[in-house]
């Protein structure tokens, strides 16, 4: 997915009509993880030949249970995260961790948590109520690269695999009208400065 992210900046940018400068990246969920791990410098370096580092990271409720080398050199661009406390489909702890790593190598990061929020808040089609999806896969491993290219399972000091004993079934989704509200405006904030746009 974040091939597909770095493949797509270059066709945007190859269209005159769009400004390669004012690309932002937004993704839910597995979304957002590749657009939050997207802006590793090692990554783009391997893999990102347009040379274009978008103006903007943004991503929902994204897995963040993999410490990947290096992983704290990013983009000097905004990366910011939002997340439901509640959320047992994507858990919220890894991110802190991630996010407060990224705070103290001066990155210019913030993560907004709301407190009583589930999984794919955004979505209203979704009941206000937590809903049960049975076959969600959920991941609650703590991963580490290393070697290089080798993803290791902390718990079994063992190569990451989805039949590890961390994967496991069953979590929960719901609609937030106010998680929802609060991340627009907080997005209409960002681009705004980003994009040095008036506000009508």
């Amino acid at each position: 997915m974040i091939l597909d992210l770095y493949r797509s900046l270059a066709v945007l940018a190859a269209d005159g009509r769009i400004d390669p400068a004012r690309i932002a990246v937004m993704g839910f969920s597995r979304g957002g993880q590749a657009t939050l791990y997207a802006s590793l410098k090692r990554f783009q370096t391997m893999w990102n030949p347009s040379g274009i580092d978008p103006a903007a990271y943004i991503a929902l409720y994204a897995p963040c249970i993999t410490t990947y080398i290096n992983d704290t050199r990013v983009t000097d661009h905004p990366i910011r995260i939002f997340h439901g406390t509640s959320d047992d489909w994507v858990e919220v702890a890894p991110c802190r961790a991630y996010f407060e790593r990224l705070k103290r190598a001066a990155k210019d990061v913030q993560m907004t948590e709301f407190p009583n929020t589930w999984h794919a808040f955004d979505y209203p089609s979704l009941s206000p109520d937590p809903v049960a999806a049975p076959y969600a896969q959920t991941t609650h491993c703590v991963l580490k690269e290393g070697p290089v290219g080798t993803i290791i399972n902390l718990a079994t000091h063992k190569p990451f695999t989805f039949a590890d004993r961390c994967v496991g079934r069953g979590a929960h989704v719901a609609y937030s009208a106010k998680a929802t509200g609060a991340t627009e405006e907080a997005l209409k904030t960002l681009l705004v400065k980003i994009y040095k746009l008036t506000e009508h």
